[in-house]
């Protein structure tokens, strides 16, 4: 219990918060309350922020901080990209393309961890660029719905660069591990 206590953790406890906020942001979407959804998905985001600059600045990283953040990270976006797909403010089609690239990673990275070994996954700068344009259109459609309407040109841009971008860094990943999975298996010993 005294290493719960621990200042180390807290960048692992705001991850959790920002885990619990999934639902209700889930839930204002569903509600077609869109304003809240907004404050809540930046709330979100500042929290982000927050336990990563911690964890950065007084090294506050830890194993059980480097798999919380990246899975809050994808609850969030497909609890989002689904939500928004259910309401009608995206095309299903591309709610099925986020949580369908977020499934093969995290289905690709487990079966990785356990056919082989443990890992450090660093997200490459194109997956990092589908993650910021994926938030974008999120906030981007909260706030046309919520506040103010944005000109559907920009919506439709921003559509397509996320499914470009999803599609983009879903096919480096399964390239970039496919790679490392041969060269890990052409360097095992072979039996006799």
């Amino acid at each position: 219990m005294q290493a719960w206590l621990s200042p180390k953790q807290l960048p692992n406890l705001i991850t959790g918060l920002r885990i619990l906020l999934v639902w209700p942001i889930v839930s204002m979407i569903l509600e077609r309350r869109f304003d809240w959804a907004l404050g809540l998905f930046f709330l979100a985001g500042a929290s982000d922020a927050l336990d990563g600059f911690l964890a950065k600045h007084f090294g506050w990283i830890s194993r059980l901080g480097s798999l919380l953040d990246p899975l809050a990270d994808k609850l969030l976006m497909i609890g989002g990209y689904l939500a928004s797909a259910w309401v009608g403010l995206l095309p299903g089609w591309l709610a099925g393309l986020v949580v369908g690239r977020d499934l093969l990673l995290v289905l690709g990275g487990s079966a990785y961890y356990w056919l082989l070994h443990p890992f450090e996954g660093q997200p490459t700068w194109t997956s990092k660029f589908n993650t910021l344009c994926q938030i974008v259109l999120l906030l981007a459609v909260f706030w046309h719905h919520g506040f103010k309407a944005l000109p559907e040109l920009w919506l439709s841009g921003l559509i397509y660069l996320v499914a470009a971008t999803t599609i983009i860094s879903g096919v480096q990943y399964v390239l970039l591990w496919g790679r490392y999975l041969f060269s890990e298996i052409g360097r095992r010993p072979k039996r006799s």
